[in-house]
C-alpha cells in the first residue's frame, strides 16, 4: 500500500465520544470536522468504510479532493498529503486507537479495544434501542401486502407483507414514525358483479348475512362466471358499479358485507405472521381525486386523448391515463389521490410502495407525474419528500415455474404457513424423541415453538435473497438446520441462551459488575462486528433492501461459532467478560429477528 505512517492518539487527550448514531455515523462526524480544518473551502461529504484489511475502517476522501484542488494553487503536493492532514485534523477521541495513512491517502482507522467494549456494555445495561441508527426522515408510510377484495391473497401478497412488514420494523427500530398502510382493492367494477349476484341468489341476504356468500372465492368464480357468459347480467353489474359509486344505501350495505367478510380470511394471514397493517384502501381516497385531478389540470398536465384524460410523460411512449374514456378513475388516479393525500395530510417524508417488479413503470410515471405537479423534488438533489418503489421477484414452484397448486390454482396462505409449522413440529418431535429430551418440553412450548420456527423459515426464506430476484419455495430447503436458514440461525442463538444457562451466573448483575475485554482476536473481530449492527439497520433501511440485516445475522451466528471454538467461556478465568460477550451476540441475534418478523426460541 506504499508508504505508511501512524499515529497513536495519546489517552490523556482523548475527548469524549460523538454523539449518538452508528459508529460510521460517528466516526463520519470526525471526518467532517477533519475536513473543514484541512479544505474548508470546498464542499464535500465524508467518506467512511468498513476496512476489510488494513485496519476497522477506512476515510477515502484524499483522491477525490485532490482532483478538486489540484492545479489550484493548493499547497498539497499529492493525495498522500492531503490523507497525511486529514489524518492529523481528526478531533482527539476516545473512539480512535490510532490512525495510519497509506497510499494516495486512504487513512486507515483502527478503534480503541477500550471504546468499543464500553459501547457493548453499555448497550447491554441501557439496552439495544441505544444502537437505533439516526435516519434522515421523522415520517414515512409503507404501502404494502394490499390485496384485492373478494379475491385471494396469493404469494406475491405473501412477499409484498413480509418484506412491507420488516422494512416497517426497521424505521419504526430507527424511531421513525411508520404509518403502515393498506392500499386494498375495494372499489372497483368487480363489486358490481359481486353485489348483483348476491342479490339474485339470496334476496334475503341482509337476514342470513356471511352464511349468503359463503367461501367467497368460490362465490366470486360463479359471479364472474355470470358476469362473463349473461349479457343482461354484464349491464346489470356494470349499473350496479354506478349505483354502488354513487352512495345508494342498499349496495353500499351490501358492499360492506363483502369487505368484511374479505378482511377477515385476510387477518388470517395477517395474525399467523403477526403483521399489523392499518387499512386505507382505494373507497378511501375516492373522495379526493376530483380535486387532486382539478389541480393537475389548473397546471396544464391533463390532456384529452382519444376520448380518456391523461398526461403525457416524457421518455414514455404511452401516456399515464388518469380518467377513463367512460369518465371512471383508475389506478393511477387513486394512486394520485393517495399521494396527495400522504404529502399534504399525513405529511409523510418518504413514501415506500411494496409490490411485484412487473409494476415498476407504473410507478416511475406516476412519479414522474407528481414531479410534474411540484409535488416532489427532482431525485438528484436528494431532498425529500421522496417516493420509492420496492419490487420484488417470484416466488417458484421446483418446476422453475409460478409457484401453484397441483391444480393450477393460486396457493392459499393459511394452508401455505400452517403446512410450515406441521412440518415444523414434526421434525421438533422427532428429534426431541430420540434425544430423549421430550419429557423436559410441554404441549405449549412444542407448539409455540412450532409456530415460531415454521413461519419464520417461510419469512427468512424469502428475506435472504435480494427482494428483485425470483426465489424458489421449498420446504426442504428453508426448514433445513444446516447453512443461512431460520432454523440453523434459531438453534445458534438456542445454543448461546443454553451456554448462558449453564453457566449459573446472574447476568443482570454481571452487566452491573463486570467488564468486557477484547484481548484475544476472536473476541475482538465478534465486539466489532457486533457494534457495527447500527450502520448495518441503516444500510438496510437507505436501500431498502431487508436482505442486509440476514446476511448480517448469519455471518454474526458464523462469528460467535469461531469465537466460542477458540475462547473457552464457562470456567476459564475471562468468564465473565465472555459471558457478556455470549449476551450481548444473543440480544442483538434478537434485536435481527424481531426487525425480521421472526419470533425467536430460547431452547430448541
Amino acid at each position: 500500500m506504499g508508504d505508511e505512517t501512524s499515529t497513536s492518539v495519546p489517552a490523556q487527550e482523548q475527548g469524549p465520544a460523538v454523539g449518538a448514531g452508528s459508529v460510521k455515523q460517528q466516526l463520519s462526524k470526525l471526518v467532517i470536522s477533519s475536513l473543514r480544518a484541512t479544505v474548508p473551502e470546498v464542499e464535500v461529504e465524508p467518506m467512511v468504510e468498513v476496512s476489510a484489511k488494513f485496519a476497522d475502517y477506512q476515510c477515502n476522501n484524499a483522491m477525490g479532493l485532490w482532483s478538486k484542488i489540484k492545479g489550484s494553487g493548493t499547497s498539497f503536493k499529492n493525495p498522500n498529503a492531503i490523507g497525511q492532514a486529514i489524518a492529523k485534523n481528526l478531533p482527539s477521541s476516545d473512539i480512535i486507537e490510532s490512525t495510519s495513512v497509506a497510499g494516495p491517502g486512504f487513512v486507515n482507522i483502527t478503534l480503541s479495544n477500550r471504546w468499543v467494549a464500553k459501547r457493548i456494555q453499555d448497550m447491554l445495561v441501557d439496552g439495544i434501542n441505544t444502537w437505533a441508527p439516526i435516519l434522515p426522515v421523522k415520517r414515512a408510510v409503507i404501502d404494502f401486502s394490499s390485496p384485492n377484495i373478494a379475491k385471494e391473497m396469493h404469494v406475491g401478497h405473501l412477499r409484498s407483507t413480509i418484506i412491507g412488514d420488516t422494512l416497517a420494523r426497521m424505521f419504526e427500530f430507527s424511531n421513525v414514525d411508520v404509518l403502515r398502510r393498506n392500499h386494498v382493492g375495494d372499489w372497483g367494477t368487480q363489486f358490481g358483479m359481486l353485489i348483483e349476484y348476491l342479490f339474485e341468489k339470496f334476496p334475503n341476504w341482509q337476514e342470513i348475512g356471511s352464511q349468503a356468500i359463503g367461501d367467497l372465492q368460490i362465490f366470486y368464480k360463479a359471479s364472474k362466471h355470470r358476469f362473463d357468459n349473461d349479457q343482461e347480467f354484464k349491464e346489470r353489474a356494470q349499473q350496479g358499479v354506478v349505483r354502488l359509486q354513487g352512495g345508494e344505501e342498499k349496495y353500499r350495505e351490501a358492499w360492506k358485507k363483502i369487505c368484511d367478510i374479505s378482511r377477515s380470511e385476510f387477518d388470517l394471514v395477517y395474525k399467523r405472521l403477526n403483521v399489523e397493517l392499518e387499512e386505507k384502501g382505494e373507497s378511501f381516497y375516492n373522495p379526493y381525486i376530483p380535486q387532486v385531478l382539478a389541480e393537475l389540470s389548473s397546471k396544464g398536465l391533463i390532456q384529452e386523448s382519444e376520448g380518456a384524460q391523461v398526461i403525457f410523460i416524457e421518455g414514455y411512449q404511452i401516456p399515464l391515463i388518469v380518467v377513463k374514456r367512460d369518465g371512471g378513475f383508475n389506478y393511477a388516479s387513486t394512486d394520485l389521490a393517495a399521494l396527495w393525500y400522504r404529502l399534504n395530510v399525513e405529511k409523510a417524508e418518504w413514501i415506500i410502495y411494496v409490490t411485484d417488479v412487473g409494476q415498476q413503470q407504473h410507478f416511475e410515471m406516476f412519479f414522474n407525474a407528481a414531479k410534474m405537479a411540484g409535488w416532489l423534488p427532482d431525485p438528484k438533489e436528494k431532498k425529500y419528500p421522496k417516493t420509492s418503489h420496492v419490487g420484488f421477484g417470484l416466488v417458484l414452484g421446483s418446476d422453475g415455474k409460478r409457484f401453484r397448486t397441483r391444480s393450477t390454482e393460486v396457493v392459499r396462505l393459511v394452508e401455505l404457513l400452517d403446512e410450515a409449522k406441521s412440518r415444523s413440529k414434526t421434525e421438533l418431535l422427532q428429534r426431541l424423541t430420540e434425544n430423549g429430551k421430550i419429557v423436559d418440553w410441554t404441549d405449549e412450548e412444542l407448539e409455540q415453538t412450532s409456530e415460531a420456527v415454521g413461519y419464520g423459515a417461510v419469512k427468512y426464506a424469502d428475506l435472504k435473497n435480494n427482494r428483485l430476484t425470483n426465489y424458489t419455495f421449498s420446504f426442504e430447503q428453508m426448514l433445513s438446520d444446516k447453512g443461512n436458514t431460520a432454523v440453523y440461525l434459531q438453534y445458534a442463538h438456542a445454543r448461546i441462551c443454553s451456554i448462558i444457562r449453564k453457566s449459573n451466573k446472574d447476568l443482570e448483575e454481571l452487566k452491573m459488575s463486570g467488564a468486557i475485554s477484547l484481548d484475544h482476536p476472536d473476541e475482538r473481530v465478534l465486539g466489532l462486528y457486533l457494534i457495527r449492527f447500527a450502520e448495518v439497520v441503516e444500510e438496510a433501511c437507505t436501500n431498502l433492501l431487508p436482505n442486509v440485516v440476514c446476511e448480517y445475522l448469519y455471518n454474526l451466528s458464523e462469528m460467535f461459532t469461531k469465537f466460542y471454538t477458540n475462547c473457552q467461556v464457562v470456567g476459564s478465568p475471562e468468564e465473565t467478560s465472555r459471558l457478556l460477550l455470549c449476551q450481548a451476540t444473543a440480544v442483538v441475534m434478537r434485536q435481527c429477528f424481531q426487525l425480521l418478523g421472526i419470533t425467536p426460541v430460547y431452547k430448541l
